[in-house]
């Protein structure tokens, strides 16, 4: 990527801080009660993982920081800024952006189309050019289908799809699921990358062996709350409570 992007997102995060407080929050599909008081924070320019096994409450905690589910108590704060109130547009133009599990690519658009459709919401998004950089099998599928692309690279588009739209915080939900070993290493690299370039990325995960190679530190989720937290320093002193917790 240009040098001059670099150096302007480096400057912007040179000095750590806290860019996501979660606090108490709560958070309801319907009538089901799923997150009992989530407490974490993340700072600008780190890569946070939530671990937890299935149903611990780790997508929930995405869409609810978004501002996707109808029903949430407690305070998020991004840049300062609470967002328990806000609705996820107003949220996205904070600079928040989040790649959910299912991808969400539209089978009947092309790689191009499907990469143009989510609107610049800030200024300091990524270029097509940049975009093709990071992801050259992009730029070689441009007039394919939604429907002709590999998990892998429907996974990249996904992931491609929200560098243009100005975030600075990404939320990326099981990038690695049902992707084979040499597309999760590309995953890796690309996030590896993106936060080098200054970005700040919320990771959810269940193959733990890919998030201990891009993550800065951990946050272990279960019944819809933080159980437990450590850094990457601290990992081999916590492995063998994180295969109690995650059953690996």
């Amino acid at each position: 990527m240009p040098e001059v992007m670099m150096a302007t997102r480096q400057a912007g995060t040179a000095a750590t801080h806290t860019i996501l407080e979660v606090k108490n929050l709560e958070a309801w599909y319907g009538e089901s009660h799923i997150l009992h008081g989530m407490n974490f924070n993340v700072n600008a320019g780190e890569v946070v993982t939530l671990l937890g096994r299935n149903g611990a409450g780790k997508t929930t905690t995405l869409k609810s920081i978004m501002g996707i589910l109808g029903k949430r108590t407690g305070s998020v704060r991004f840049n300062e800024r609470e967002l328990i109130r806000m609705t996820s547009d107003r949220i996205a133009r904070l600079g928040i952006a989040l790649c959910p599990e299912e991808r969400g690519i539209f089978a009947s658009l092309d790689v191009r189309e499907n990469l143009l459709l989510p609107p610049v919401v800030r200024a300091g998004g990524l270029s097509l050019d940049q975009i093709f950089e990071l992801f050259p099998n992009l730029k070689e599928r441009l007039k394919s289908q939604g429907t002709k692309l590999s998990g892998g690279e429907q996974q990249m588009l996904a992931i491609a799809r929200i560098l243009r739209t100005g975030a600075s915080l990404l939320m990326l939900d099981e990038p690695t699921e049902g992707l084979a070993p040499v597309i999760i290493q590309q995953i890796g690299h690309t996030i590896a990358r993106l936060k080098k370039e200054g970005f700040t990325i919320l990771l959810v995960e269940q193959n733990f062996r890919f998030a201990s190679t891009v993550a800065d530190r951990y946050y272990v989720v279960e019944h819809g709350k933080v159980i437990d937290g450590f850094s990457n320093a601290e990992l081999p002193a916590n492995m063998d409570k994180l295969h109690s917790y995650l059953g690996v």
